[in-house]
């Protein structure tokens, strides 16, 4: 983009904003068409992690959490807390403990598959957002087949299915169907679409639908409203309570995260495990597992930059998790390169994707590239490489972990 270009790409950026700010809609406030649960995990969370000091977490109160056998909620704030930092090595020996307790060597693979990239949201740092200019692209059910038959190749069995967030050119029988297409091909299927209500949350699950994954992005609503301009995605309590939903559509897991760098990270990890903590509690038969994305560079916006979140930090955010909640599952990112992917699932993490590409029509060759990506990946192994990157560490590759009978 030249100098020009990105000077007229900003002052539109600019103008549009001050132009919402006139009808931005309340982002705590549902809209008509949202179903309003009751639930109040909501303001348990917040209240809990706006009173989360980290600052005040000492070395003895990292050293006590660690003889826990199981950890409290305080335990898990020490963990997360700057005063951790020196026991990382301890702390990722506890957590490759925990995790070869319930998990062993077994690491479960999938890859995503993204089938359309519209979206009516106005989030700043995504480059799906609705004022970015991109290819925009929806695959057709012959498309989608032969994306599905393309990663099935692979030997994959697993799949998670992705859009952009709009109701309007993804609906819900639209993704309803790929559900359906992806049954032929695959044994384990998730979802990481907008937000629903419980009932076609329970449509999908008809459809095929295995589990839902939804990131919050951050847990801070102040912040949460600065970067989410319009659309409905703005609503904060709504997509707050989509795995609730979920599970009451009869969905059998949920995937929580935030999305580390979009603000305080520390306390984003501790309201993402709380919301788990809290979710299984309620749910106990649910499979709960956490996603740990960091931010990266997206199209055409070089203004958002991530909050400082290294690799030691995302260790810590990981093996606290493990420790958190042992037997919940933990997803590491193509966001992560090869190194820090192959450390990660040595020691905590429990699922891997590969293959993966994040643009609109990649897998299957006849509609190769035809839509733009949300954002940069950082590991672009093939599933065979993956595959033998995990047995030459003597990992077991799952390529799922669930039959129906």
């Amino acid at each position: 983009m030249s100098t020009d270009q990105h000077i007229n790409e900003s002052i539109l950026n600019d103008e549009i904003r001050e132009h919402q700010k006139e009808n931005r809609t309340d982002h705590m406030a549902y809209l008509p068409d949202m179903e309003n649960i009751g639930s109040e995990m909501l303001e348990q969370v917040l209240t809990e992690t706006a009173a989360y000091d980290y600052d005040a977490f000492t070395a003895d109160d990292v050293r006590h959490a660690l003889r826990q056998e199981r950890k409290s909620l305080r335990d898990f704030q020490a963990l997360l807390s700057p005063a951790a930092l020196p026991f990382l090595e301890e702390i990722a020996q506890q957590a490759q403990a925990e995790t070869q307790k319930y998990f062993g060597n077994s690491v479960s693979m999938f890859t995503p598959v993204y089938i359309a990239n519209y979206c009516e949201n106005y989030c700043i740092y995504c480059g799906f957002n609705c004022h970015n200019r991109i290819r925009r692209a929806q695959l057709n059910p012959e498309e989608i087949r032969r994306e599905f038959a393309a990663v099935a190749k692979t030997g994959l069995k697993e799949v998670l299915i992705l859009t952009g967030e709009s109701r309007k050119k993804s609906t819900v029988e639209y993704i309803g169907e790929a559900v359906k297409i992806a049954r032929e091909y695959f044994r384990v299927i998730g979802l990481e679409v907008y937000p629903m209500n419980s009932d076609e949350y329970a449509y999908l699950h008809k459809c095929g639908a295995d589990y839902v994954t939804v990131f919050q992005e951050t847990y801070n609503p102040d912040k949460y409203e600065t970067l989410h301009l319009a659309g409905h995605k703005r609503v904060f309590p709504y997509r707050f309570h989509a795995q609730e939903r979920a599970l009451m559509g009869g969905m059998r897991g949920v995937g929580l995260a935030a999305l580390l760098g979009l603000d305080d990270f520390r306390k984003d990890a501790f309201a993402t495990g709380m919301h788990a903590y809290l979710l299984q509690k309620k749910y106990p038969h649910a499979e709960i597992a956490f996603s740990c994305p960091r931010l990266c560079p997206i199209i055409n916006n070089d203004k958002i930059n991530p909050m400082d979140v290294h690799e030691a930090q995302l260790l810590q955010v990981v093996c606290a998790y493990r420790l958190f909640m042992p037997f919940a599952g933990i997803t590491i990112s193509s966001r992560e390169c090869a190194r820090v992917r192959d450390n990660l699932v040595q020691i905590a993490a429990t699922k891997i994707s590969a293959g993966v590409s994040t643009g609109i029509g990649e897998h299957g060759e006849e509609v190769q590239d035809k839509g733009d990506e949300q954002f940069e990946i950082s590991d672009g192994r093939t599933v065979d490489e993956v595959y033998h990157a995990l047995t030459d560490h003597h990992l077991q590759p799952v390529m799922a972990d669930y039959i129906y009978v």
